[in-house]
């Protein structure tokens, strides 16, 4: 389905109608909703709700000009959550979706949700500077990615998206899954591939992560590349007081597609709560 939201981009919607609460997944970029498969399935099983939808610019949704900064993108969730009356949510959001979490705690209405989940999510804060030396991204990496993206867009996506399920230098998927995955990156909008990098690379969550005071778990693959979890996931654990860490020993980034099982129980044991 898709749903019409203010300000007018359509986006493309996965809803399983399901009888039990709500859980809505947030991609990473420059995927869209398709990369949550395997968790979709295992959620429905447990009786859920379950909500994916690709993000303004991604898969199958509108993709304008501009709005990649995540005051809209927050405002995007939100409106989904309004247009299907969704309430007691659980929102899940992976790497940069995680970004879209943290921001709509500070800016829209938490009385809908339940709980909150970061999976391999990019908060609190990336950019490595002099008051944020634990962030994990220099400015000389996010010149290099972007540089890349628009050198050869399909070159980089290959190469992103073996990075993405690569822990230890061994890749953690089968080769069909990473050619899906491409096949999801090269669905993304070049303008919105390179706003949303720009966003997710030099966005400060650490002041939204002080308005968190629902539940809230942390997933995070020990392996990650890409996010480094001493960067990310732990720096939230901390940050978030009562939150729950639960690490994914030898997984890559993209632990949701490279140990699923993991992932699913860590996810499926919070929501029970």
């Amino acid at each position: 389905m898709d749903t019409q939201l203010a300000p007018r981009v359509r986006l493309h919607v996965e809803d399983s109608g399901g009888p039990g609460r709500p859980v809505v997944l947030i991609h990473g970029w420059p995927l869209s909703g398709a990369a949550w498969a395997p968790q979709v399935a295992a959620l429905q099983d447990a009786g859920y709700r379950v909500i994916s939808y690709d993000r303004r610019g991604f898969g199958r949704s509108d993709k304008p000009e501009t709005g990649y900064d995540y005051d809209t993108l927050a405002a995007d969730l939100a409106g989904l959550l309004e247009d299907l009356d969704l309430r007691d949510v659980t929102l899940v959001g992976f790497s940069m979706g995680g970004g879209e979490v943290a921001r709509y705690l500070s800016t829209q209405d938490k009385g809908r949700l339940h709980s909150v989940a970061f999976a391999s999510a990019v908060p609190p804060y990336m950019m490595r500077s002099q008051d944020n030396p634990e962030g994990p991204l220099t400015k000389d990496a996010v010149e290099e990615m972007e540089e890349g993206l628009r050198a050869d867009r399909a070159g980089f996506f290959r190469q992103f998206a073996r990075d993405f399920y690569t822990a230890e230098g061994r890749l953690c998927v089968p080769e069909e899954a990473l050619r899906n995955a491409v096949a999801l990156c090269e669905q993304s909008d070049q303008t919105a591939a390179l706003a949303c990098m720009e966003a997710f690379g030099t966005t400060d969550f650490r002041e939204d992560l002080r308005h968190v005071d629902l539940p809230v778990l942390v997933i995070h693959g020990s392996s990650d590349g890409i996010v480094p979890i001493e960067g990310s996931g732990e720096r939230i654990h901390v940050m978030v007081p009562g939150s729950s860490l639960q690490v994914i020993e030898g997984a890559p980034h993209g632990c949701n597609v490279s140990h699923p099982k993991e992932f699913n129980r860590a996810l499926l044991q919070f929501l029970a709560l």
